[in-house]
């Protein structure tokens, strides 16, 4: 029997998955059934096993490539330069991926313990190659002595902190736009590691 019209993989799978990311981010991931999911599609609830086994695989799955397109964004930004340079590169690729996806990283963070061991440990690991990226150039900025920190792990979950918390209040149409934004937080994080006070005009 052929396909229902409309349900084909290339076009039923990503609606399923931003159905469902839609619908974690605004309910929670314990709130939301696969029957939700499916009625968000306008699919028949057993549509949905055609393309995921069960909707703590859909949660992994959607984590797992957030974090993979932001590694991957991450590792497409210029090479070379300064512990400073690359300090603010990463700064401003930090905000602006995030706040480009609002729903993407509220799961990705809010949900992490709603994940079973085995998904778990692999989002971690992606998000430890995510951290380790930042860890370098601080150890190298503290190695030429362009910054001043007690402990580099520590200094790196507090930036990554401070800079995905950006998520939590901005609206495009606010106050500031995301380029003042960016550069306010890189005067911030210039602070926070004793980097020379070389922040830029807004670009």
């Amino acid at each position: 029997m052929s396909r229902t019209q409309g349900s084909r993989a290339e076009l039923t799978g990503p609606r399923i998955r931003a159905a469902a990311l839609r619908l974690f981010a605004r309910h929670g991931f314990a709130a939301v059934s696969m029957r939700q999911i499916a009625a968000e599609v306008g699919v028949q609830a057993g549509t949905l096993y055609s393309y995921t086994p069960d909707k703590q695989s859909l949660l992994a799955s959607l984590m797992e490539g957030h974090m993979e397109e932001l590694l991957e964004a991450l590792a497409a930004l210029p090479a070379g330069g300064t512990p400073t340079e690359q300090l603010e590169r990463f700064t401003r690729h930090h905000i602006r991926f995030h706040a480009a996806r609002p729903e993407a990283v509220f799961v990705a963070y809010m949900e992490l313990h709603s994940l079973e061991p085995d998904n778990f440990a692999r989002i971690e690991a992606l998000r430890g190659r995510y951290e380790d990226a930042l860890q370098q150039i601080l150890e190298d900025g503290c190695a030429t002595g362009a910054f001043a920190l007690p402990d580099t792990k520590l200094t790196t979950l507090a930036l990554i902190a401070m800079l995905t918390g950006v998520n939590t209040w901005f609206r495009e149409g606010g106050r500031l736009d995301l380029d003042g934004i960016e550069a306010i937080y890189w005067q911030l994080v210039q602070k926070a590691v004793a980097a020379p006070d070389t922040a830029r005009a807004p670009r």
